[in-house]
């Protein structure tokens, strides 16, 4: 028996689960249900990430403590992942007295190692908010492949890591202002001290081809020292004899797993050492998205060595979800949290889907919704349920529930038994996908020996019962032993189908002979389109901005007097750079000449009239002195005038070509 610990990755405790993040944990869920089905000691555990200064600010703005905000997220975390029926072990938080005690003791184990530095850095501050900016409140232009919008520390782009005052033409995302730097000391993890280690851990098969390739890149540019502290105001645990300075939350937030498994080991009496040690044979795995490889690959095997604790057997490594071949959006209405799901769809059905589409690479995900509701109705209520309809009211009407002695067809079942092996190696891969088409093949092949056998036709000859009730017995069987190979992705069927069987669901089970079962009753219904389309309409959010009539001359519009029209501040703008928007279906990116020191940065809704490169170049006029606007998509700096009737009718303002970027408009 082997002894396993398997962790997904925390989710943040500053919003909702949506269909994006349960790609993954679907897929750790069916992994770890499957090696518990096999026999083996297998814990799941995981946890809310709850530090962080987004949590602060967004308590703030709420009114209410950090403490209650992620106490509300962490209740409706744990309601969703059950209804999705994710499997947890435990489900804990990095607000914790365990997590405060292993991030100190992993400090300790890199202070004392010598692994720590410190640095005078000079570091992003909001003069508005009087605070430090974190990497992710920072928004700016890319470095290297100069891609606009682009948080503080990487570039979703070119992926390419840096310094938050690396960035070109910099806002805060917390005030829309530009930021000033500033000097503070920190503390760093020197990560080349444990190259060695990371090169002989990452060679040994923990990883996916695919990261080992992208991890051996950022070995080629040198592993850079890692800032590990905070300054205050910040929510999370103040480092130990550092007044003032806090555990940068991707130092706690991982360790978050350790922590959870501890409360586990005190609350059911688990060797926490065993799975932990040092010199622990036990089995370690991490299910994460590929956009925080670096964190797990890199930072995350020196935190456990400098603490004095084992490397995981591997990190497994899987890509985004796209929806109908897109980036999830919520004015098309595909950006849908796992609650609006599952007010309109059971959630097996996505469990099933994620689990057609999944293989063991790094590949994104594609929900697409048609394909979604055939295959549903197809595989598991046409194919694999079907099975069971088709012969429990045999065995139920002429047979009180009784199925036969012996089986009529053994060769059959076995070959239902010994495609059980690849179907497990699918499973231990992660291949689901393979083993999903290896399913749905037996259903095939037990559909057709229920159409050769008709039973039926059998029912209706008089002296045949022993042979209708054998064909229908075999079928059923045959119906149990799939159900088992089905019962990782599928825990809330499996659960009717034992009712329904009045017996255990396990794998490659002995077949169930002379055994009394219950009248059929129906497993499964199948997807509507009109569920599909409500659950779209219901996740969509309005781009519309409500007015309020104002003036009994024209209702859609507030009157202003001629002193407030004559505060704005129209300019001549030359477009320098024009791109599309990731996820927008009207926006385009505009880089603007005003005849300022830098270029401004604004949305447009005109993707409809306009390509990106008939604009750049042109002049065009612009608000000058309308606020920064924190949009979904970035910080706006100004508006650019257009007008028209709507869609591909919609004509930007230009200039005579005499007109020069900052000139104003009278």
């Amino acid at each position: 028996m082997r002894k396993i610990l398997v962790t997904s990755a925390l989710p943040y405790a500053n919003g909702s689960i949506h269909i994006g993040h349960l790609v993954e944990y679907i897929q750790t869920d069916i992994w770890v249900r499957f090696q518990k089905l096999r026999g083996h000691e297998c814990y799941y555990v995981c946890a809310d990430d709850a530090h962080g200064t987004p949590i602060m600010l967004r308590a703030q703005k709420e009114g209410i403590t950090p403490e209650e905000l992620i106490a509300r997220y962490q209740t409706e975390h744990q309601t969703d992942f059950a209804d999705f029926s994710i499997g947890f072990d435990n489900y804990y938080s990095t607000h914790s007295a365990e997590n405060q005690h292993f991030s100190n003791l992993i400090y300790q184990g890199l202070k004392a190692g010598g692994h720590i530095e410190r640095q005078t850095i000079r570091q992003f501050y909001d003069p508005e908010k009087e605070m430090f900016l974190p990497d992710r409140f920072i928004r700016g232009e890319c470095p290297k492949c100069h891609a606009l919008d682009q948080y503080g520390d990487s570039c979703e782009h070119c992926h390419t890591t840096y310094n938050p005052t690396d960035l070109i033409n910099p806002v805060s995302a917390v005030s829309g202002v530009t930021p000033i730097e500033k000097e503070s000391e920190h503390l760093f993890v020197n990560l080349s001290h444990f190259e060695a280690m990371l090169q002989e851990w990452i060679g040994s098969g923990a990883l996916q081809p695919a990261v080992q390739h992208k991890l051996n890149e950022w070995f080629e540019s040198g592993l850079q020292a890692w800032n590990i502290s905070r300054d205050a105001p910040y929510f999370g645990f103040e480092m130990p004899d550092e007044p003032n300075k806090y555990f940068y939350v991707w130092l706690d937030a991982p360790i978050g797993y350790i922590a959870s498994f501890k409360n586990l080991c005190d609350r059911e009496h688990i060797d926490f050492e065993s799975f932990l040690a040092k010199d622990s044979e036990a089995e370690l795995y991490h299910f994460i998205g590929k956009d925080i490889q670096y964190f797990h690959c890199l930072f995350w095997p020196a935190m456990l060595t400098a603490g004095g604790f084992r490397n995981p057997t591997a990190v497994f490594v899987h890509g985004f979800l796209k929806v109908d071949g897109e980036k999830m959006s919520k004015s098309r209405g595909t950006f849908i949290n796992a609650r609006t799901y599952l007010n309109h769809l059971q959630p097996e059905y996505l469990r099933y889907y994620f689990a057609a589409k999944l293989g063991h690479g790094v590949d994104d995900v594609d929900l697409n919704l048609d394909d979604f509701l055939h295959r549903v109705n197809a595989d598991l209520v046409g194919k694999f349920v079907n099975i069971a309809s088709r012969c429990a009211k045999f065995i139920t009407n002429r047979f009180d529930g009784q199925l036969a002695s012996e089986l009529v067809e053994p060769a059959l079942y076995q070959e239902f038994i010994d495609a059980g092996n690849a179907i497990a190696e699918a499973y231990e891969t992660r291949d689901y996908n393979k083993g999903v088409r290896h399913i749905m093949a037996l259903a095939d092949r037990a559909n057709q020996y229920i159409e050769e056998r008709k039973p039926w036709t059998i029912a209706k000859q008089a002296g045949q019962e022993a042979e209708l009730q054998g064909v229908c017995s075999q079928g059923l069987n045959l119906f149990r032993i799939l159900m088992g190979y089905l019962a990782p992705i599928l825990p809330l069927l499996t659960s009717k189908v034992e009712d329904f069987l009045a017996a255990p669901i396990t794998w490659q089970p002995e077949p169930l002979l002379a055994h009394t079962i219950k009248p059929f009753k129906p497993l499964m219904v199948r997807v509507e389109k009109k569920q599909i389309d409500a659950m779209i309409e219901a996740s969509k959010e309005s781009l519309a901005t409500p007015t309020q009539p104002a003036a009994s001359i024209d209702p859609i519009r507030e009157l202003i007097d001629y002193d407030t029209f004559s505060k704005i501040d129209l300019r001549i703008a030359r477009i320098l750079k024009a791109e599309q928007v990731e996820g927008a279906d009207k926006l385009l990116r505009l880089s603007l000449d005003v005849g300022e020191d830098k270029p401004r940065n604004v949305f447009a809704g005109i993707k409809d009239a306009y390509a990106p490169e008939q604009l750049t170049g042109r002049l065009t006029v612009m608000v000058a002195n309308l606020a920064p606007r924190q949009m979904r998509f970035g910080i706006s700096e100004g508006m650019v005038l257009a007008a028209g009737p709507g869609k591909q009718d919609i004509f930007i303002l230009t200039p005579d070509d005499g007109a020069q970027p900052g000139m104003r408009v009278k």
